[in-house]
């Protein structure tokens, strides 16, 4: 079977100096604009972060903070029961309801302190600002 092209295929040599200049007219109106764009915010860059600062390397503690949170909601049924009830409350009587509940519970709020306490590290030592709003109530 033959395809028939309505149009001949058409080589550098084909397109006109007017299409040519116009082409690079835009494209280095193109780069100036990005050039400029960016060597007026160059000056107010931040700092390079730290080293192993990167998304993946919060993302690997994340996980391993994730982990160890999750085995030890298995672990320990009284507070997985806690946090699982927390998903039917208004989320205006969460932060009480926590506060209370490691009120009466000060190991477990130690406990789970001491889970995420790497993930705080890294945050800090990294400056690294979470992209999702966080309210401090999770585990």
């Amino acid at each position: 079977m033959r395809l028939w092209l309505k149009e001949p295929v058409t080589f550098l040599s084909d397109i006109t100096p007017r299409r040519m200049a116009v082409g690079a007219i835009g494209a280095g109106a193109v780069t100036g604009a990005l050039l400029c764009a960016t060597a007026g915010t160059a000056a107010a860059d931040p700092p390079p972060r730290p080293p192993n600062c990167t998304a993946a390397d919060v993302a690997g503690v994340a996980s391993g903070v994730a982990a160890a949170l999750s085995t030890y909601l298995f672990t320990h049924p009284d507070v997985n029961g806690f946090y699982t009830g927390l998903q039917d409350r208004p989320k205006d009587q969460l932060r009480d309801d926590v506060q209370n509940y490691f009120n009466a519970n000060p190991q477990e709020q130690a406990d789970l302190e001491g889970i995420r306490q790497p993930l705080t590290d890294i945050r800090q030592r990294c400056q690294w600002t979470p992209l999702i709003r966080q309210d401090g109530v999770t585990p």
